[in-house]
């Protein structure tokens, strides 16, 4: 008898971990594969594989990823994230691996009707469909409420073992992760930082004064408070010690830094520096987030292309920035 081999999209989520379970109950050899971009990463599936000594394959989609944040053919979430074409590229991309790698079927642990963006049979059906491989992507947690795929009508999987979950409860994952001694595993929550409007706002400003994108680019839009100059200039103000730091190890010397000497100072960071860069208020931006004193010149070091020079400024109060603020 054929050994049959499968390919799962693993985020690490509850609803993966099942599907695993569920296909492995039926000896099924079965593979995770993780995709990441500078807006999801693989930590919650790597700790997930671990709790089930799940081969895990991680693969980085950022090239293929970024096209979509500027117009996705199926549109946007709530916020600025292209939730059906993602699914539709990562399957695609997924199918690709599958049949070069010798897996005989892919699957997920999407469940019908949990995400209403996404999740509804309509975007299922879609998103197979638009994926080029229909007939062999299976979804295990709720196989029998969907048309039955390949791996189904062909025997290699038993359909009337698989689950007909639907809808936003947990209540009967929680119990088959019971049955199958699953103990540890993530509460659910948005591991895409695309549906966060905050970062959404200063995505959406990147997009709209930026032709070329940079993974730098995407990954400071992770830190601190940014706040938009000019059309040309963007500055981000470290919030902390920790935001100072990630600020400093992405900074390149194509950057303006700026701090307060000898007083706490957030780290600010003006990428790509220009001639367009207005100086002067970011210096008071600068002294005004420090806890420089009040009522007094106060020095702040600049550092950038052209070497390091000392610009006096005042404290003002933060309100005077808010417009700025992306």
């Amino acid at each position: 008898m054929k050994h049959i081999k499968a390919l799962g999209l693993f985020s690490g989520g509850l609803d993966s971990m099942l599907a695993v379970a569920r296909l492995r109950g039926q000896g099924i050899a079965v593979t995770g594969l993780v995709w990441t971009t500078p807006f999801f990463g693989a930590e919650r599936a790597l700790e997930a594989a671990a709790e089930l000594d799940l081969p895990l394959l991680v693969k980085d989609l950022t090239d293929q990823f970024l096209p979509l944040l500027r117009q996705p053919p199926h549109g946007f979430g709530r916020t600025l994230n292209p939730c059906i074409d993602c699914h539709i590229l990562m399957f695609q991309e997924t199918g690709r691996i599958m049949s070069a790698a010798g897996y005989d079927f892919m699957f997920t642990g999407e469940v019908l009707g949990q995400r209403p963006f996404s999740q509804h049979r309509g975007a299922l059906n879609l998103i197979a469909r638009e994926s080029g491989y229909p007939e062999l992507l299976l979804r295990p947690l709720s196989a029998r409420l969907l048309k039955p795929t390949r791996p189904e009508l062909a025997g290699w999987v038993n359909r009337d073992q698989l689950l007909n979950l639907s809808g936003r409860s947990r209540k009967p994952q929680i119990a088959l992760a019971a049955q199958y001694g699953i103990s540890r595993y993530p509460a659910p929550a948005g591991g895409c930082l695309l549906t966060n409007e905050g970062f959404a706002n200063r995505l959406r400003d990147l997009l709209q004064h930026q032709t070329e994108i940079s993974r730098r680019d995407l990954e400071l839009l992770k830190w601190g408070r940014h706040f938009r100059l000019n059309a040309q200039a963007k500055l981000i103000v470290g919030r902390d010690q920790r935001d100072n730091k990630a600020l400093a190890a992405l900074s390149t010397a194509t950057d303006l830094r700026l701090r307060v000497p000898n007083f706490p100072s957030p780290l600010v960071l003006i990428p790509q520096v220009n001639h367009r860069v207005p100086v002067l208020q970011a210096a008071s931006l600068c002294a005004s987030y420090s806890d420089a004193p009040a009522d007094t010149s106060i020095p702040v070091l600049v550092e950038g292309p052209s070497g390091r020079e000392v610009v006096m400024t005042r404290r003002q109060p933060k309100q005077v920035f808010q417009h700025l603020l992306i």
